[in-house]
């Protein structure tokens, strides 16, 4: 019996499990960033029993497919080709035929191809599916530290320098924690930039080679972290930089500091970092972390964890 022929299923660990028919429709599925056993059930489900798999590379989505027992038929969807590949994705669902896409790795359209494709199918009326699962971006929101009530994706900045200075200076106001995709090949530069455009005190956090073996999440101030890029050699793996929303309006780095400085003279410093959240409106966590960095070369703050890991340090 051919593959295609064979009934729609998936391993879950050694059993197999046959996947139920799909209604015809296009679904978003979203896929590991790296540890392949971050895939969802419903994620699976979809991929075993859709009637096409359309895939940003089909080499890349091969491995997924092999580890959970997929066996099934891919095309190849992605910036070059969407103009071909599209139309014809959208004339099988109009036939009736439900269609899954994936991209390399999290989910699609999140700096992946899928954007106009998703447009054209709300045009013609078919309905769109979302299957939630792992994103780079938010995985790295959420180990950052950084206010995650309300945060803006900004993708990759432009390379040239003059045209990515121009683009940091437009969102340097936007009062929410910025998150950005980067090549481990630039990111020294790109955190050189973001200190000259957004403001070295600003706390950040850079995170690599997410959900794998050799994670890494850095943490700091842009001016530590560019300085410490700019030593190191260039990285290895997938780059997210989280940057934390600027100071308070009217509120300068050394305001803050002066108040961090007579508030922990006469409280401990995680109730002072408390104290000055409330009475500027800053992040309490990064408060704490810039007071943790002022008393460095004195004496430690009263309630300072002894003895911890930290934090992207093997």
């Amino acid at each position: 019996m051919a593959d295609e022929e064979r009934p729609h299923s998936y391993l879950i660990g050694r059993t197999e499990v046959a996947a139920r028919a799909l209604p015809a429709a296009l679904y978003l599925v979203a896929t590991p960033i790296g540890n392949l056993s971050d895939i969802t059930l419903r994620a699976l489900e979809t991929l075993a029993a859709a009637d096409v798999l359309a895939c940003e590379d089909t080499r890349v989505s091969r491995v997924l497919l092999e580890r959970y027992g997929i066996r099934r038929r891919t095309t190849a969807y992605h910036e070059h080709n969407a103009a071909e590949a599209g139309p014809r994705l959208i004339e099988a669902i109009e036939a009736g035929q439900s269609v899954a896409l994936i991209s390399d790795a999290g989910t699609p359209l999140v700096s992946d191809p899928g954007y106009r494709l998703v447009g054209e199918a709300l045009d013609k009326g078919i309905r769109v599916v979302p299957v939630p699962g792992p994103s780079a971006a938010l995985a790295a929101l959420t180990a950052s530290g950084l206010p995650s009530d309300t945060f803006l994706f900004a993708g990759f900045l432009p390379v040239k320098a003059g045209q990515r200075a121009t683009r940091l200076k437009e969102l340097s106001p936007v009062p929410a924690t910025l998150i950005f995709f980067e090549s481990p090949r630039r990111v020294a530069d790109t955190l050189a930039a973001m200190t000259e455009c957004l403001g070295g005190e600003r706390q950040a956090a850079v995170g690599r080679e997410l959900t794998k073996t050799f994670e890494e999440t850095r943490t700091g101030t842009l001016a530590d972290l560019a300085a410490h890029y700019g030593q190191t050699d260039t990285p290895k793996g997938e780059i997210v930089i989280c940057v934390g929303p600027p100071l308070a309006k009217d509120q300068d780095a050394g305001d803050v500091d002066a108040l961090l400085a007579s508030l922990a003279a006469e409280m401990p410093a995680s109730k002072a970092a408390a104290e000055a959240a409330r009475m500027t409106g800053l992040p309490k966590q990064a408060l704490y972390r810039r007071l943790l960095e002022l008393k460095a070369d004195g004496e430690k703050p009263a309630d300072q964890p002894t003895g911890g890991r930290r934090h992207g340090d093997g």
